[in-house]
C-alpha cells in the first residue's frame, strides 16, 4: 500500500486536475476540428490522457500502476496531409489554431510532471511521474508533427 504525504497528494490531485482538463479540451476539440486527421488525433489523446487520470485515481487509492514507459508514439507519428501549402482557408487556420492551443498546454502538464516528480519519496511514483511526462512530450511531438504535415508551421 503506497502511503503518500499531504505535499505528494496534493500534487497527485493536481496532477488529475491537468488531466480532467487535458481530456475536457480534446474532446471539445475533437467536435470543432475540420480535418478528421485532427479530430481523430484529439480522440486518441482525449483516450490517453483518460488513461494519466486513472492511473492517478489508482495512484490516490493506495497503488501506483506499472509503466510502460513508451517513448516512440511522438517518433513513430506520421499524419496524413489534409491541407496544401497554399491552403489559406479558414479551417485550415481553425485547426492550426486548435493544434498550437493543445501543444501549449501539453507543455504546461508536462512541466507539471517534471516539478512534481521532486515532491515524491516513492520511487515507483516517481517513475510513474517520469513515465506521464514523457508520454505528454510525444503528445506535444504528435500535434507539430499534424502542423508541420499541413504546412502550419
Amino acid at each position: 500500500m503506497l502511503i503518500m504525504d499531504e505535499k505528494e497528494k496534493q500534487a497527485v490531485k493536481d496532477l488529475q486536475t491537468q488531466e480532467k482538463t487535458c481530456i475536457e479540451k480534446y474532446e471539445k476539440y475533437s467536435n470543432e476540428a475540420k480535418d478528421p486527421v485532427l479530430k481523430d488525433l484529439f480522440c486518441t489523446l482525449k483516450e490517453e490522457e483518460q488513461k494519466h487520470y486513472d492511473s492517478l485515481e489508482q495512484v490516490l487509492s493506495g497503488t501506483v500502476p506499472a509503466c510502460n514507459c513508451n517513448d516512440s508514439e511522438g517518433r513513430d507519428y506520421s499524419p496524413h496531409a489534409t491541407y496544401g501549402a497554399g491552403d489559406d482557408s479558414q479551417d485550415k487556420k481553425s485547426d492550426c489554431y486548435l493544434a498550437t492551443d493543445c501543444i501549449g498546454t501539453e507543455k504546461l502538464v508536462s512541466h507539471e510532471y517534471d516539478n512534481d516528480v521532486f515532491v515524491c519519496s516513492n520511487s515507483d511514483l516517481r517513475k510513474l511521474f517520469a513515465d506521464i511526462q514523457t508520454e505528454e512530450q510525444n503528445h506535444a511531438e504528435m500535434l507539430y508533427k499534424y502542423k508541420s504535415a499541413n504546412g502550419m508551421s
